[in-house]
């Protein structure tokens, strides 16, 4: 199977050759890999030049944007430029976060599972972050969840889905949109990622209200959006986010902002949710 991989970049000179070199050394290498710079302002161009001079699967493409670092919305239209560079003859495509050590079999281990059933469309390894020189699991979402800094789609599925939506909770709408249309999500925990930098460390504080907007225009409706936001805010601990996340999903409704999906996902999504709650429960 044909690998193709994008890792939107900004300002990662201090991870990004750690990145690359996790993928060179590969059991599987991929096929091709586009590196999107992202307007950096750092050393990230050159570290990225030195491996695209070494290797012949890496490129760096240029992509300007504001250096406001919003979750989402900038992240998604780099990935989508580098996309848009390359062909069509991949079986699996994959978005990679810039601060991040993969395991040496990690692309092996996907291409494997993806083998096993045509209806597997999205794999995945486990984030693990350092803390106190030992590297734990960074458990900010559920087991079955595949963490955005790492999504590896079958062609079909990404296509299906309408590939990458460019606005936060774009790795949360795939997933359910995945289910939607029957396809199967398989996460992998002996897949044990490095995440160098932990998730939303750059991230400025309007950044917080994007959180509710984004379970609002997944279509949760409030109350599953109330429990999502206690839920997340109690895993970050900071129980106080739980105010920002509502207060976002409120201004959303107001300016009507429009859905990520359509209205039979929205409530496919919102009874999908309510099952998983129930399940938890019961």
């Amino acid at each position: 199977m044909k690998i193709y991989c994008v890792i939107p970049t900004y300002n990662e000179e201090a991870f990004i050759a750690q990145t690359l070199h996790s993928l060179v050394q590969q059991t599987v290498v991929p096929d091709k890999i586009v590196v999107v710079n992202d307007n950096s302002t750092d050393r990230t161009a050159e570290i990225i030049a030195d491996f695209e001079q070494k290797y012949a699967n890496i490129s760096q493409v240029f992509n300007e944007s504001e250096n406001k670092h919003l979750p989402g919305s900038k992240v998604i239209r780099a990935f989508n430029k580098g996309f848009e560079t390359l062909d069509d003859l991949f079986d699996i495509i994959v978005k990679l976060d810039a601060d991040l050590i993969l395991p040496p079999n990690y692309f092996e281990r996907i291409i494997e599972t993806f083998n096993k059933n045509n209806q597997i469309g999205m794999v995945g390894g486990f984030a693990y972050i350092e803390k106190n020189n030992e590297w734990i699991l960074e458990s900010l979402t559920d087991k079955d969840h595949i963490r955005g800094a790492f999504k590896a789609y079958r062609k079909e599925c990404f296509e299906q889905i309408g590939g990458l939506k460019p606005a936060m909770g774009w790795d949360t709408v795939d997933e359910l949109l995945c289910r939607f249309y029957n396809w199967q999500i398989i996460t992998l925990p002996d897949l044990k990622v490095k995440h160098l930098k932990p998730t939303g460390a750059t991230y400025d504080q309007s950044a917080r209200y994007k959180q509710g907007e984004a379970f609002y225009t997944l279509g949760y409706g409030f109350w599953i959006t109330a429990i999502a936001s206690i839920k997340l805010a109690l895993r970050k601990q900071k129980p106080l986010l739980f105010i920002d996340y509502l207060k976002g999903f409120f201004k959303a409704k107001q300016a009507k902002k429009p859905l990520l999906v359509t209205k039979e996902q929205a409530k496919f999504i919102r009874n999908y949710r309510w099952k998983k709650m129930k399940e938890k429960l019961f």
